[in-house]
């Protein structure tokens, strides 16, 4: 299976989350929040985004059959690289053993300009036979 196109954007709301705020309450701890303002502006808006792509992702592959452990290949696009080590800090958070990635920087991203990060997968993840449940 393919995705694509993932960013970080409330469907809901139509709104770009752009920082911890823009979590729910139990994910901002997840995602590294601090509680340290100097910490949370520089890295909130990118640990914010990282969080909600990757979960987000996580809820399409198991709609779809799957668990994480099926995704064989990330692409993840930045605005700006030096926000990688951040992503990859969370990345890590969701995937026991990273798959195969490409990172790429961008000049800019769809739909607003606080976008920092779009991420594209391929899973695989083997159909069910009807008959038994087995692959």
């Amino acid at each position: 299976m393919f995705f694509s196109g993932i960013i970080a954007a409330d469907p809901t709301t139509l709104k770009v989350i752009k920082g911890y705020s823009d979590l729910p309450e139990d994910a901002r701890r997840l995602a590294g929040e601090t509680g340290e303002m100097s910490t949370d502006m520089k890295e909130g808006p990118i640990a914010a985004q990282s969080w909600w792509i990757l979960n987000s992702l996580r809820l399409t592959v198991e709609a779809a059959g799957g668990t994480l452990n099926d995704v064989v290949k990330l692409t993840q696009y930045f605005r700006n690289l030096r926000d990688f080590p951040v992503y990859n800090r969370i990345r890590t958070s969701f995937f026991a053993d990273a798959p195969a990635s490409t990172v790429v920087q961008v000049s800019e991203l769809l739909p607003t300009p606080e976008t920092l990060l779009e991420v594209e997968a391929v899973a695989y993840i083997p159909m069910k036979n009807p008959k038994d449940g087995r692959g």
